[in-house]
């Protein structure tokens, strides 16, 4: 599946092989891409086969969708689901749909603008999708709202916080959250019975925190907050300006997460604090900024940190989610999170402590002047 901008139209192109058998249904995980960034650990891997190197260049169009949605200067940066047979994906005004995934019809659509006419640029990788039992649900994020949908027929599900969706700015511990601007771009992930959500906020003050925060997938109500910018007697409070907690903002998973399930460890990359650019505001090492975070998925507890750059002042936000591998080192298979950065470096941990799979060194920089 690939996502094409043709000029003012954004399409979804399906592309088939010329004269290859027809697949099978879509079932299970292997035949699917049933999470953003093809699974939780965001890898990016399928397993299909019936597309490879020596037949690529046989490719043609199947079949296309037109959004009908697309303005000048929108994107569409959805990363769709594909989970029995059905397409999920996001328009550039953040309608939702969902489309037979072997002709392209669509079974169904969701407005979330309810019938008012979208205003700006929205920037939005996509959806979530879960399923217990016969309960199938879609979650996505618009604006300062968090929807839980019907997976079936694209309905609100009534049962989740007021009428199908929950306010982001709410649950923050900050007084003036509900005047701030709180987003969440890319799909957030989940565990057992919890959707997992990063953030995405300003840029310039004021702004709000970036905190990463557990919901209920049947209620939506709030079950853990981990504080980037840590509160009075939390771990990192005493590497930010007293009180820095109530007026900085940032610090926020906007990339994504990975997960390792079978540990129940979240993975979480942050971004700089408020303002990205200016640091004279929020002196010291600014945890838990610029960091990648292990935390018990279960609970929000901080299992451990790594932090790749101190009190940043560039911008230098980890810009992708974590990808969870295994590599081999002297002989010794080990478990491994591999996080990129801005600068093309790759760092390495192992998963459970933390310890760098490579040396890294921290180098320090002149202060003196501009």
């Amino acid at each position: 599946m690939k996502v094409w901008k043709l000029g003012l139209t954004c399409v979804v192109l399906a592309l088939a092989l010329v004269n290859a058998p027809r697949a099978q249904k879509s079932s299970g995980n292997a035949q699917a891409w049933p999470t953003y960034g093809g699974g939780p650990e965001n890898t990016h891997y399928s397993l299909l086969r019936q597309i490879n190197r020596m037949n690529v260049k046989q490719l043609q169009v199947a079949w296309a969708y037109d959004t009908g949605d697309a303005f000048e200067g929108s994107e569409l940066q959805c990363n769709p689901l594909i989970i029995n047979g059905v397409l999920y994906g996001t328009t550039p005004k953040l309608r939702v749909f969902a489309l037979d995934a072997a002709t392209g019809k669509e079974l169904w659509s969701f407005d979330p603008h309810e019938g008012r006419k979208a205003l700006g640029k929205y920037r939005n990788r996509g959806v979530t999708y879960w399923q217990d039992g016969g309960t199938t649900r879609i979650f996505f994020g618009f604006q300062e709202w968090l929807y839980s949908l019907d997976a079936k027929t694209g309905e609100p599900d009534k049962n989740f916080g007021t009428n199908g969706r929950v306010d982001l700015r709410l649950g923050l511990d900050r007084k003036d959250a509900k005047n701030l601007s709180v987003g969440l771009s890319t799909p957030g992930i989940i565990y057992r019975d919890l959707l997992i959500v990063g953030s995405i906020v300003s840029e310039t003050l004021p702004a709000a925190p970036g905190h990463i925060r557990a919901y209920d997938l049947r209620t939506g109500k709030l079950r853990w907050i981990f504080h980037t910018i840590p509160l009075p007697g939390e771990y990192g409070y005493e590497s930010w300006p007293k009180d820095a907690w109530r007026y900085i903002g940032g610090v926020n998973d906007w990339s994504g997460m990975a997960l390792d399930e079978k540990r129940g460890l979240l993975f979480a990359p942050t971004g700089s604090a408020t303002y990205d650019f200016y640091g004279a505001n929020r002196h010291g090492d600014n945890l838990f900024a610029n960091s990648l975070l292990c935390l018990d998925a279960a609970t929000g507890q901080r299992r451990w940190h790594f932090q790749t750059i101190y009190h940043d002042l560039w911008d230098r936000d980890l810009p992708m989610a974590p990808a969870l591998i295994t590599v081999t080192q002297n002989g010794r298979k080990v478990d491994a999170v591999a996080q990129t950065t801005k600068s093309g470096h790759i760092f390495v941990f192992e998963r459970e402590t933390g310890k760098p799979v490579f040396p890294i060194e921290y180098r320090k920089v002149p202060t003196n002047g501009v």
